[in-house]
C-alpha cells in the first residue's frame, strides 16, 4: 500500500502554482495578493480636522483661559465635503467639522467642548499648539509607500484600505472551481422521500462546504447513478470549466464501482490504497476531456468520515497552496485522554476533543473509528494522528493532533 505521505505528495503535484487575476475590490475579501500594491495617493489626501471645534491661528489665542477667554468672530463654517479653498484671516475663526479641509493659515483646531461652541462669535478658554487636532496630508501614508505587501489575506482592513486609496480593482490569486460530485443510485436528495436501501446524499453538500470553507469556488453538482456513460458524460462536461473536480464513492474493490470502472483504463487516473484508517481506498489523476484540458481529478471514497478526513489529508493543504493561502490547519502535541488502538500498519486519524486545561492541551477519543459513523466528526474538532508502526497509545501518552 502507499504510504500517506507518498500519496500526499502526488495529489500535490496535481496543483499548479497561484494564478493571478484582476478582479474587483468588492469582490476581493478573503483573496490573497498576487503583488504588492503601492498607494496611488496619500492618505489623508488633504490637510483636515480631527476634531468638530474651530480652525485657528495658535498664537492668536495662546492667553487663553477659563478666567481669561479669547472672543474671534466666526467667519466660515466648513463641514466635511466642503470643496472650495479657504483662507483664514487672521483674527478669525473658522468653525470646523471633523474631516473638513483645513483652511489656509490655521495651524490649529480648538475642540468645540473648550468653547462655549457660538456660530457667531466663539469664546475660546484655553491654548492649544500648534499642529494640534490636525490630520496632516500624507500622515497615514504618503502616495508611492506600499499599502500592502504580495501574499497578503484580504480581509475588512484591508478592503477598506483599498477604497480609501480610489482602487476599485485589485491583483489576487484566483480562487479555484471546484466541482464536487458524489455518485450511487443509493443516493436521494435531502428533503425527498427514502425507499428501502437509499440514503440522502451528504458527502456532496460536506466536500462543497470544506472546499469553500478552504477558500476555493465549490460547486456541488448532482449526483449521477451507477452507469459509467451518464459518470463519463457528467465529466466531460464538467471538464470545460472546472479547475478540481472531486468525486466520492465508486472507488473500492467491489462491483458496481462507478468510478473506478469508468476510469481504470486510463494512463491518465490511478487508483491506489493508501495505509491510512479511514479512507484506503484512493484515486486521483488527470481527466483528459473532450476540448483536450486534462483537469485534476480526486476521487475520494464513499464512506462520508473517510471522504472528509482524505480531503483533510489530501485536498486541503495543496489546494489552499493553489490560491496563494497557508496551511491553516495547526498540528500540536496533546495529552491523550484513554487508551486507543490503532491497526497495525495503516497511519490512523482518529476523531477527537482538544481541550485546553491549567496542565496543558489534552484530546478525548470519540467515536468508533468506524467510517459511517459521521456524527461523532460533526463533534470533533480535532484528529489525532497515530503514526502507522503504532498499534496501540495509552492514556496519558502525549500524541499529534491536527486541529479542525
Amino acid at each position: 500500500m502507499r504510504s500517506v505521505s507518498d500519496h500526499q505528495s502526488v495529489v500535490a503535484a496535481l496543483f499548479g502554482d497561484p494564478v493571478t487575476a484582476t478582479v474587483p475590490v468588492s469582490t476581493a475579501l478573503g483573496g490573497v495578493t498576487a503583488t504588492e500594491i503601492l498607494a496611488p495617493t496619500g492618505l489623508p489626501g488633504f490637510d483636515n480636522s480631527a476634531m468638530d471645534g474651530y480652525a485657528v491661528r495658535a498664537d492668536e489665542i495662546s492667553s487663553a483661559t477659563a478666567q481669561s477667554p479669547v472672543r474671534l468672530p466666526v467667519a466660515e463654517d466648513i463641514p466635511a465635503g466642503r470643496t472650495d479653498h479657504l483662507t483664514l484671516t487672521p483674527g478669525t475663526a473658522h468653525r470646523i467639522m471633523t474631516g473638513a479641509p483645513m483652511p489656509d493659515g490655521a495651524d490649529a483646531v480648538v475642540p468645540v467642548e473648550l468653547t462655549d461652541g457660538g456660530t457667531d462669535e466663539v469664546t475660546i478658554r484655553t491654548s492649544v499648539l500648534s499642529g494640534k487636532h490636525i490630520r496632516r496630508a500624507g500622515s497615514d501614508i504618503e502616495a508611492g509607500q506600499p499599502a500592502i505587501s504580495a501574499g497578503t489575506r484580504l480581509g475588512a482592513p484591508q478592503l477598506g484600505l483599498l477604497a480609501a486609496l480610489g482602487l476599485t480593482e485589485v491583483a489576487v490569486a484566483r480562487r479555484l472551481r471546484v466541482v464536487v460530485l458524489s455518485t450511487g443510485s443509493e443516493l436521494v436528495t435531502p428533503g425527498q422521500p427514502l425507499s428501502h436501501g437509499q440514503i440522502y446524499e451528504s458527502n456532496g453538500p460536506m466536500l462543497t462546504a470544506a472546499a469553500t470553507e478552504a477558500g476555493a469556488e465549490a460547486t456541488h453538482l448532482h449526483y449521477v447513478t451507477d452507469d459509467v456513460a451518464a459518470f463519463r458524460a457528467r465529466l466531460d462536461e464538467i471538464s470545460g470549466w472546472a479547475d478540481v473536480i472531486i468525486t466520492s464513492g465508486g472507488v473500492s474493490a467491489g462491483a458496481f464501482e462507478v468510478v473506478k470502472d469508468a476510469l481504470t483504463d486510463s494512463d491518465d487516473v490511478e487508483f491506489v490504497k493508501v495505509a491510512m484508517q479511514p479512507g484506503m481506498p484512493q484515486g486521483c489523476g488527470r481527466y483528459p476531456g473532450p476540448d483536450g484540458r486534462r483537469v485534476p481529478i480526486i476521487t475520494l471514497p464513499g464512506n462520508p468520515v473517510s471522504s472528509l478526513v482524505s480531503f483533510e489529508v489530501f485536498i486541503r493543504p495543496p489546494l489552499r497552496a493553489a490560491m496563494g493561502l497557508p496551511d491553516d490547519r495547526h498540528t500540536l502535541t496533546a495529552q491523550l485522554s484513554s487508551d486507543v488502538r490503532s491497526p497495525a500498519g495503516k497511519r490512523q486519524f482518529l476523531r477527537g476533543v482538544l481541550r485546553h486545561t491549567d496542565d496543558g492541551q489534552v484530546v478525548d477519543p470519540i467515536g468508533p473509528p468506524a467510517s459511517h459513523h459521521l456524527r461523532y466528526l460533526a463533534q470533533a474538532n480535532a484528529l489525532i494522528d497515530i503514526p502507522e508502526d503504532v498499534d496501540a497509545v495509552t492514556a496519558g501518552a502525549q500524541v499529534e493532533v491536527i486541529e479542525l
